[in-house]
């Protein structure tokens, strides 16, 4: 494909986004922050901290260089939210004018509350997508069956970033609502830290899985309240990564749901794990707060994860107002 493409971050994700599209573009630049790891991967085609044992495409050229990316048709952003602004910044006089940038992150900015888009639209208008659905790196990684959603407000730009991400084994389908695909990306994480807290506390599978059912309910009318559809949170970005991500051991959010529920608290700065969901949830408090939304599990996690209550008393508290 004659298209020039750029990714932004070597972690876990970016890695694997990178080796999928590359089946599909005769270069891909791989940007990264490592000089050491970037050596690497040019030198050798191994991005040894996350797949030591997987050898990366020939065409993967990666950098630290963020002007190698001028000429780029297509940027993924494969990183953390909270490192979105300053990325924003760097890019914006040295990418092409018309350059499309695509969101994998699944956050929110606090306290402004605005979303991976509505940042991007700060520096580059309108030229976005969101990418979102039940997607862990480590199995796009794999070339395993996969499916995911993308969404933007030009409907060209979604065809141009499916085309250039589509393969046999990894599936895009194109939808129209942006607001949906990055709130339900955000909810997701938060339902994960809900439900591994129940499963920290040996809440029984009755109550685990009514408790996740409440989720998917409230992100509904969570959803709604910001100008999303309901279709959105039945789609592979919803649904899926809900369930994906609530109930899966390789789910970051779900596991430090199970460390909170145990009442072991991990120190995220030394650890260098991020977990999204925990960022998040200040900004989801307060868009509910915003639109006049009630959300039990919000509640609960907040509860938890900010003010610090004790899982038993703030299972309670949730378990009193499910019906």
């Amino acid at each position: 494909m004659n298209m020039a493409v750029g990714v932004i971050g070597a972690g876990a994700l970016g890695t694997a986004i990178s080796q999928n599209i590359s089946e599909n573009v005769d270069e891909l630049i791989l940007l990264l922050r490592n000089k050491e790891l970037c050596d690497e991967i040019n030198n050798c085609g191994y991005n040894s901290q996350y797949y030591p044992n997987y050898k990366l495409s020939d065409n993967i050229k990666a950098t630290v260089d963020v002007n190698d990316l001028s000429k780029c048709d297509i940027i993924f952003l494969a990183i953390p939210s909270s490192a979105f602004r300053k990325t924003l910044k760097d890019l914006q006089n040295i990418v092409k004018k018309d350059v499309i940038i695509v969101t994998t992150a699944k956050g929110i900015e606090y306290p402004s509350l605005k979303t991976m888009c509505n940042l991007i639209e700060e520096y580059f208008d309108e030229n976005y997508v969101a990418l979102s659905g039940p997607n862990f790196a480590s199995e796009i990684m794999l070339n395993l069956p996969t499916v995911t959603n993308i969404a933007s407000k030009s409907y060209e730009n979604s065809v141009k970033v499916k085309k250039v991400l589509s393969t046999k084994q990894f599936k895009v389908k194109i939808i129209e609502d942006i607001y949906g695909i990055e709130l339900c990306g955000v909810l997701k994480n938060i339902n994960a830290i809900a439900n591994g807290i129940c499963e920290g506390m040996n809440i029984n599978e009755n109550g685990r899985f009514a408790v996740l059912t409440k989720g998917f309910k409230d992100t509904i009318n969570i959803v709604e309240s910001v100008g999303g559809k309901s279709e959105t949170v039945h789609e592979y970005c919803g649904f899926g990564d809900l369930i994906m991500t609530s109930t899966s051991r390789e789910s970051r959010n779900h596991t430090l749901g199970i460390l909170y529920g145990q009442r072991l608290i991990i120190d995220e700065h030394a650890s260098g794990i991020v977990f999204e969901g925990k960022n998040s949830i200040k900004a989801v408090k307060d868009i509910c707060l915003k639109n006049n939304i009630n959300s039990d599990i919000v509640n609960f996690v907040y509860d938890v994860i900010i003010k610090k209550i004790t899982p038993t008393k703030a299972f309670n508290k949730l378990w009193k107002n499910i019906e």
